[in-house]
């Protein structure tokens, strides 16, 4: 599993989004006795991968120091219905207020571990590796880039910065897959990894004649992947993407294909369904 995002990150964008909750204030928390302490608890209604509990931590922490938060619980594990995830104490006032955002974080990245555990558990034994994509929310990059770790996938690249993948259009501008390779090795960096995207066997098989290490193949149906990865006899690490689903994934990674891509990971989410209960 990856490190955390930098803390000065996350510390950045909580404030942000309780910003944009609170405003000028909490207008419903002048409702109760700002003396009062209260004690809650997180519960997860479903089975779900926990991810996020470091954002709630800071959540309360910008709202209020004096919070105290028990996890029973780590980021990656695994909780079935209904269980308790974590308790809280502090100022009444201040877990009200801090209530949505930190469930709305905790949600959110829950459910890209748990969608991401669910694909890597669907490939388990072929030795495929579940990677991510760009498609994420924007503004919560680094966060769900976390939550594929914690779900067990792996990180294909952070964004344009970290590694190069010659797309379709690229190409179609150098004029040649041959032409864009060279130019990307002119100016990529030391150590930065190099992709190129392929639409057919007979560009697979020009990539490969040009020293691609790494290949995408774009929306191959089964036959032609398998077709693929006879024609590269190992000499690259091929990729599969394009219309990745769940139900058709097993078949995909038993192809023979290194790793599988899935942009559901991080766009196609449903939240995790999570409650703050106070007690009585």
């Amino acid at each position: 599993m990856s490190s955390l995002p930098d803390s000065s990150l996350i510390r950045e964008h909580v404030g942000l989004a309780l910003a944009e909750d609170l405003g000028s204030g909490d207008l419903t928390a002048g409702l109760l006795d700002e003396q009062v302490t209260a004690r809650a608890g997180i519960v997860c209604r479903e089975t779900a991968v926990i991810c996020g509990t470091a954002w709630v931590d800071e959540v309360f922490r910008q709202l209020d120091a004096g919070i105290e938060i028990e996890w029973l619980v780590r980021d990656g594990d695994r909780v079935t219905t209904d269980t308790l995830i974590c308790r809280l104490q502090g100022n009444n006032r201040s877990l009200l207020s801090g209530e949505r955002t930190a469930l709305n974080y905790l949600q959110t990245l829950s459910a890209t571990a748990t969608v991401t555990r669910r694909y890597v558990d669907a490939v388990e034994g072929t030795g495929v590796t579940i990677l991510d994509t760009r498609k994420t929310i924007p503004g919560l990059r680094l966060q769900q880039k976390y939550a594929v770790t914690c779900g067990g996938g792996k990180n294909h690249r952070i964004g344009l910065y970290d590694a190069i993948l010659l797309k379709e259009n690229h190409i179609k501008i150098a004029g040649s897959i041959e032409s864009a390779l060279a130019r990307a090795k002119q100016i990529a960096p030391d150590g930065v990894a190099i992709e190129t995207e392929v639409e057919s066997l007979d560009e697979l098989e020009d990539a490969l004649a040009a020293g691609v290490a790494r290949v995408l193949l774009d929306n191959f149906d089964l036959n032609r992947l398998r077709e693929a990865v006879k024609i590269n006899a190992g000499r690259a690490r091929l990729e599969a993407s394009g219309g990745i689903r769940l139900e058709t994934i097993r078949g995909i990674a038993e192809t023979g294909v290194d790793d599988i891509s899935v942009g559901a990971l991080t766009k196609d989410l449903r939240a995790v369904d999570l409650s703050m209960l106070f007690a009585d």
